[in-house]
């Protein structure tokens, strides 16, 4: 039982960094808190279900349309609405968050609600692991955890937009003098993280249903590793998401189903209370900023 607990608990950790990471990289570079992170998330899944079963398009083919739908809003979204709030953190916050509720309230509102409402498997098999029955589904998960960062850390170290990123969240006036249009990186970046949840959608989806409700679950639990892990960083996003998954998963199996979301939410406090910017933030502490 307890390596079966520490199989999931892994698998677990690796959906919670899939879930946040678009979320944290979007505000690592511009700043802005995207608190439609959720529905953005969810917009895809229901893009990919319409397209896969009103338009029998291939599953792969419905994927990779909502994908690439899901990046266009992100970046809309921020032409249209977030350049011209941008550096007003309250006022980013209430236009990302009115967004997101206007997307999911809206498919609530056209029936979008059911169990009817999910996504097929990539590979429909399972494999021993650990004395454990893990599907493929899951292990997909892990192994696209681990390309995608080592990815992103390839992406922004070594090609010359991703230098650009780094630039921006660094110094932002700096890389200006130096001929970088940081509107241009900021709308990649709220587009790039879209894109992130929309990817993560696709292949965590499959394991349940497509409901409105899961964008405010998935924006909740974007936030719990963010703040833990210091929001703008990876390698906190990295920890966090392990710590919280593993909290999960071992509160469920040897505590109670319901002490799950009361463990994370522990979590956040006692590490706001020690460490306010988080386990690997670069934000000031109260100290240094009175």
């Amino acid at each position: 039982m307890f390596l079966g607990t520490v199989v999931y608990a892994v698998i677990n950790s690796v959906i919670l960094m899939l879930m946040a990471i678009g979320f944290n990289l979007t505000f690592g570079i511009s700043g802005v808190a995207n608190f439609a992170h959720g529905a953005l998330y969810i917009l895809s899944a229901y893009v990919s279900w319409m397209l896969l079963n009103m338009l029998g398009l291939p599953f792969f083919i419905s994927a990779l349309f909502s994908i690439l739908i899901t990046t266009l809003v992100g970046a809309l979204m921020y032409r249209f609405v977030l350049i011209r709030v941008r550096g007003q953190v309250l006022s980013e916050v209430i236009a990302t968050f009115g967004i997101g509720l206007a997307i999911l309230e809206l498919f609530r509102y056209l029936g979008f609600v059911g169990f009817e409402y999910t996504l097929p498997v990539f590979i429909d098999t399972s494999f021993f692991v650990a004395g454990v029955y893990v599907d493929m589904q899951r292990i997909l998960i892990v192994v696209l955890g681990a390309v995608l960062v080592f990815g992103l850390w390839l992406f922004t170290h070594h090609t010359s937009l991703g230098l650009a990123f780094r630039g921006i969240a660094q110094d932002e006036r700096t890389a200006l003098t130096l001929g970088i249009d940081t509107d241009w990186i900021a709308t990649l970046s709220v587009s790039l993280g879209a894109g992130l949840a929309a990817l993560a959608a696709t292949i965590i989806i499959p394991l349940g249903s497509i409901s409105p409700g899961e964008g405010y679950d998935v924006l909740i639990k974007a936030l719990a590793v963010c703040i833990i892990g210091g929001l703008g960083s990876t390698g906190g996003v990295i920890v966090a998401s392990f710590i919280i998954g593993f909290a999960e998963r071992f509160t469920d199996s040897y505590i109670s189903s319901h002490w799950t979301m009361i463990v994370s939410l522990a979590a956040i406090l006692i590490v706001l209370t020690m460490k306010p910017s988080g386990l690997f933030g670069k934000q000031k502490e109260l100290e240094e900023r009175i």
